[in-house]
């Protein structure tokens, strides 16, 4: 009997291990990792930088605040901070997630002309820290040279959001129309209609896309490497954002739009940011019952079996916005109530600041992209300067490093007060969004 009782203990302690082995495997799988966060500083000698962007060999961009804060330039974090400078005029930025690991990089930046029209135009209200009036063009840089990409013929501005591995680069540009459905008060004072178009792959090729019939005007945010594009289309409006934004398109490969739909019914602010090579989008779009097309968003994630769905906001927070998605369908954005940076990853959304070191002097407000590394890049606050800072957060394996800072989010149950100093030190967008969503 006892070398059948033996037999029967090891076989019960193999099950054990057995299951202890998928235990710790499924939790493995079902929490994301923990991160190391370096503080990339603000190297443009302002107090404000934002890294917008990282590709899959580690190329870091976005921009920083120049020496008085009052204009920012396109940064490139390789190793070392380099400043990509402008088309002439006082500012410039990546703005937007780019996948490109070729050595290009879209952006966009002021030239030296003043807009005959007095348009402030997308790059000022959505990105620059003041609106200067002067011409905005879309950019793609290589080996150190910015090449300004055309707006359509008889426009005057351009904008340059996301490049793929093509070099074909997504955005949209004015034509000569004056469209009766744009603001033209100030300080918008916009007159011209906007169309979504690529840029490329060859050299002064420019492709544009039909909006969503019976919209007007549109425009590309994101490409992936099949060609396919998303972005916007609506009405003229303020060329940022609302009515502008009535309605989140993917256009395919053929140039066909396709409404992704949305939860207000069309009504404005319905806007994907980024799309990975399986075609799942990520983005923001206005929540029902939105009253007068204000600015009330939640994070959405599209993919042709499920369609549009919800991602949930942080806690007790009401609002978020999507910023950035891996091929893994790992995404990364901003709880916006409570201005945390979010992770959501197998169905788990995660305060991006729980899983770094305790003792980080940042504190991490939004997260911009994510590169199929999971590494992760944004701005945050550092509690030690008062300045907003870019960041890199590097996954990294052991005991998780943010469970005292756990413990100090636990009890955040209400919207944290920002200075009016820090809130001015946010890109235009971000301080849009925390004034309009009441996080102040």
């Amino acid at each position: 009997m006892q070398p059948r009782r033996s037999y029967v203990i090891a076989i019960a302690v193999i099950a054990v291990l057995a299951i202890s082995v998928q235990l710790a495997e499924a939790q493995q799988k079902h929490h994301p990792p923990n991160y190391y966060v370096f503080n990339l500083g603000d190297p443009g000698g302002g107090s404000s930088a934002a890294a917008a962007s990282i590709n899959n060999i580690g190329w870091i961009a976005g921009s920083a605040f120049q020496a008085g804060n009052a204009t920012e330039h396109a940064e490139l974090w390789v190793g070392t901070a380099f400043d990509l400078g402008t088309l002439g005029g006082p500012n410039s930025a990546v703005a937007w997630p780019n996948k490109n690991t070729e050595g290009q990089l879209a952006g966009i930046a002021e030239t030296a002309d003043m807009n005959p029209l007095g348009e402030a135009w997308s790059c000022a209200q959505a990105n620059f820290p003041t609106i200067t009036n002067h011409v905005c063009l879309g950019f793609v840089w290589r080996d150190g040279v910015m090449s300004p990409l055309p707006p359509l013929p008889g426009g005057i501005d351009s904008y340059a959001a996301g490049i793929n591995n093509h070099g074909q680069v997504a955005g949209w540009a004015e034509s000569g129309i004056h469209d009766p459905t744009c603001n033209n008060a100030p300080p918008v004072s916009q007159f011209l209609q906007f169309e979504a178009v690529v840029w490329g792959p060859e050299l002064g090729q420019l492709t544009q896309l039909s909006p969503l019939s019976p919209d007007p005007d549109s425009a590309a945010t994101a490409i992936n490497d099949k060609g396919q594009i998303v972005g916007i289309s609506g009405l003229c409006s303020n060329a940022v954002g609302g009515a502008s934004a009535q309605h989140a398109v993917l256009w395919e490969k053929n140039g066909t739009p396709i409404n992704l739909g949305n939860f207000d019914g069309g009504v404005a602010w319905n806007t994907p940011t980024a799309i990975n090579n399986r075609t799942q989008v990520v983005g923001f779009a206005n929540l029902a019952h939105t009253a007068n097309g204000d600015f009330n968003p939640v994070a959405f994630l599209w993919d042709r079996e499920h369609g549009i769905q919800q991602l949930p906001p942080l806690g007790q927070d009401t609002n978020n916005w999507a910023w950035g998605i891996n091929n893994h369908g790992h995404v990364v954005g901003q709880s916006l109530t409570s201005q945390r940076a979010f992770l959501y990853e197998d169905g788990l959304m995660t305060d991006l600041n729980s899983l770094i070191q305790p003792d980080s002097s940042l504190d991490l407000l939004l997260a911009n992209d994510i590169n199929d590394r999971d590494e992760i890049v944004g701005f945050a606050l550092d509690n030690n300067t008062g300045a907003i800072v870019a960041f890199l957060a590097v996954p990294v394996d052991g005991e998780n490093g943010g469970e005292a800072r756990t413990a100090v989010r636990a009890g955040n149950k209400s919207p944290i007060i920002r200075p009016e100093s820090v809130l001015r030190l946010m890109p235009a967008f971000a301080r849009f969004a925390v004034s309009a969503t009441g996080s102040r």
